[in-house]
């Protein structure tokens, strides 16, 4: 029997890697926002909050489910309301608007069990423990300033372009959208976009042939900088038009977006998301501590790309296992030895980065790596 193998792309000379982004108008997004204000909120009152917020919306209807404790008193509905607002869907003609959407709550308290792993106080080994298993990864390439990688960068440039001249230009676009770009590299260095993709909701007076001249004469000449070209191949509104969209058309749920909030599919993802989570949610503050760690060994020189993966266990405090991959774009043993040097105990990167601060409705959208203002990227 004859056996076959996957081929890495990234093992050949040549190949095109895709990423993609959506607008904060995203059914999927409104919902992350909604719970990273929520969030938000309860650590502005209480810093020690504990706080795993969901929400699911769709046309009329926002529900909000989780376990949250906190000595902070929140008003949900009226911090969601605000969120939606804040968003953009002020409509009253559609189904989800932040004034007529019906608010359901479905929030109890921590588990006793999950506390007992993770206050100080009742911790085994008097350590704050993970608040979780899981694995979490951090990526980061030279590719870019922000070493990031190229596709998921412009994707998102994209994106936050629409909801800019949203809000300041173009009064016909919607709060809902998406974006994608494919990036042609050569032995892993990225050299042309080759096919950008432009889906933004717009109101329907708006023609196709002003959105496409829009996107392919203002917008991505604006914000792809010199990675814009006559070459690339635009694909916008591919169906024809994009009138109906955000919740009042599809459902949207919280952390359906995890490969936007992180690397493109260009790193690897542990499956956990970030919105909604203090970051006792090793989840979240895992994955931003391996994204800085990544960081420091590009700026070191030890590599041009690098991967970090860690993984918990629940009630534990110190990681079961660390793993450093550089790609063989450095040296693997100085990275390893470097990357020793760095405290993973959860109580121990909460302290480092602050993340008892109500920091983070700025996460939510546009990616949570590669972004100026974060402490993880700094």
């Amino acid at each position: 029997m004859t056996k076959t193998r996957a081929v890495d792309p990234s093992s050949t000379e040549q190949y095109t890697f895709t990423s993609e982004s959506v607008t904060e108008g995203h059914p999927d997004k409104v919902c992350d926002y909604i719970a990273d204000s929520i969030l938000d909120s309860y650590l502005q009152q209480d810093p020690k909050s504990r706080v795993a917020c969901e929400v699911l919306c769709k046309e009329g209807i926002a529900v909000i489910a989780g376990e949250i404790t906190s000595g902070g008193q929140v008003d949900h509905e009226a911090v969601a309301r605000q969120a939606i607002r804040a968003i953009g869907y002020i409509d009253a003609s559609e189904p989800f608007n932040a004034d007529g959407v019906q608010i359901r709550q479905f929030v109890s308290r921590q588990s006793a069990e999950i506390a007992q792993g993770v206050d100080l106080d009742r911790n085994l080994e008097h350590e704050q423990g993970a608040g979780d298993q899981g694995i979490m990864f951090g990526y980061a390439t030279d590719e870019t300033p922000e070493l990031m990688p190229l596709p998921i960068l412009l994707a998102h440039r994209l994106a936050r372009g629409l909801a800019e001249d949203r809000r300041h230009n173009y009064r016909w676009l919607r709060p809902d959208g998406k974006t994608q770009v494919s990036v042609l590299y050569e032995d892993n260095n990225p050299v042309a976009v080759t096919d950008v993709i432009v889906s933004p909701q717009h109101s329907p007076e708006a023609s196709r042939d002003s959105i496409i001249s829009y996107v392919t004469e203002s917008l991505a000449p604006r914000v792809m900088g010199n990675w814009f070209t006559k070459k690339i191949q635009f694909h916008v509104n591919p169906t024809g038009s994009f009138i109906l969209g955000g919740p009042s058309a599809d459902a949207g749920v919280t952390g359906r977006k995890i490969i936007v909030d992180s690397y493109g599919g260009a790193g690897r993802h542990g499956g956990g998301a970030f919105s909604g989570k203090d970051p006792s949610k090793v989840d979240r503050s895992g994955a931003y501590f391996c994204r800085f760690i990544a960081n420091q060994l590009i700026k070191q020189g030890m590599a041009r790309r690098a991967e970090i993966q860690i993984s918990y266990a629940i009630g534990e405090a110190r990681p079961l296992s660390v793993r450093v991959d550089t790609f063989g774009t450095g040296d693997t043993a100085a990275a390893v030895e470097f990357v020793k040097g760095f405290d993973f105990r959860p109580a121990a990167i909460i302290e480092r980065f602050k993340l008892l601060r109500p920091i983070y409705r700025q996460t939510t959208n546009y990616g949570h790596f590669g972004k100026p203002g974060l402490p993880w990227e700094e």
